[in-house]
């Protein structure tokens, strides 16, 4: 199973890397040249290949959220469960530090947990696991209608349906400034302190 994600994941990263080359505009096939560049060797710049962090969800905290709920913050956006026990812990865990590496700017940054994993992954399952990794991270639930819909729009890949055991899923991190525009994609493995530079760049302005 972790080598189909693998797969899936190289998969959703080339994508994004060399092969989203097409935008649909007005019916329209655009070609956008060549691969974006990469920063600090890790991240991939999204800017204008992905459209603008929107979302009806509810959060771990029970109450319902939208994107404007996020507004002025720097968001990290990953789609995982909490019964994975490999890649969603260990980049919760990164971005967390990349988060603690701000300083007092780590008020500013929210990390958007989505679950694809709607049955098992209840709102108070979802908010025990979030608090595992600090305050910065909130849980999200939607129905699998929505969480269909989201996926979508960020061509996440992720195997629908309640299972037994773990779940495909691609394990990028995408990074919104704080206007909410798609800015950076963070793959699986990115560390800690390529992250936080990132970040503090659009917090800053700079980035």
């Amino acid at each position: 199973m972790f080598k189909f994600r693998r797969q899936a994941d190289s998969t959703f990263s080339a994508l994004l890397r060399c092969r989203i080359a097409v935008v649909l505009l007005s019916g329209v096939s655009l070609f956008l040249g060549a691969c974006q560049p990469r920063v600090h060797g890790d991240l991939y710049r999204i800017a204008g290949l992905m459209p603008a962090l929107a979302f009806r969800m509810t959060s771990d905290s029970g109450r319902p959220v939208t994107a404007r709920t996020y507004r002025n913050k720097v968001v990290l956006l990953y789609f995982g469960y909490t019964h994975c026990t490999d890649a969603c812990p260990t980049t919760l865990s990164t971005l967390s530090r990349a988060v603690r590496l701000l300083g007092r700017e780590a008020g500013d940054v929210r990390i958007l947990f989505v679950t694809v994993d709607p049955v098992r992954d209840t709102l108070a399952v979802l908010r025990r696991y979030a608090a595992e990794f600090g305050p910065e991270v909130v849980g999200l639930r939607g129905t699998p209608a929505s969480l269909e819909t989201l996926a979508r729009r960020y061509r996440v890949v992720y195997e629908p349906g309640a299972a037994k055991g773990e779940l495909a899923h691609s394990s990028g991190v995408f990074m919104f400034d704080g206007r909410g525009r798609a800015q950076w994609l963070a793959p699986l493995g990115t560390p800690a302190p390529a992250i936080a530079r990132a970040v503090r760049g659009l917090l800053d302005g700079s980035g």
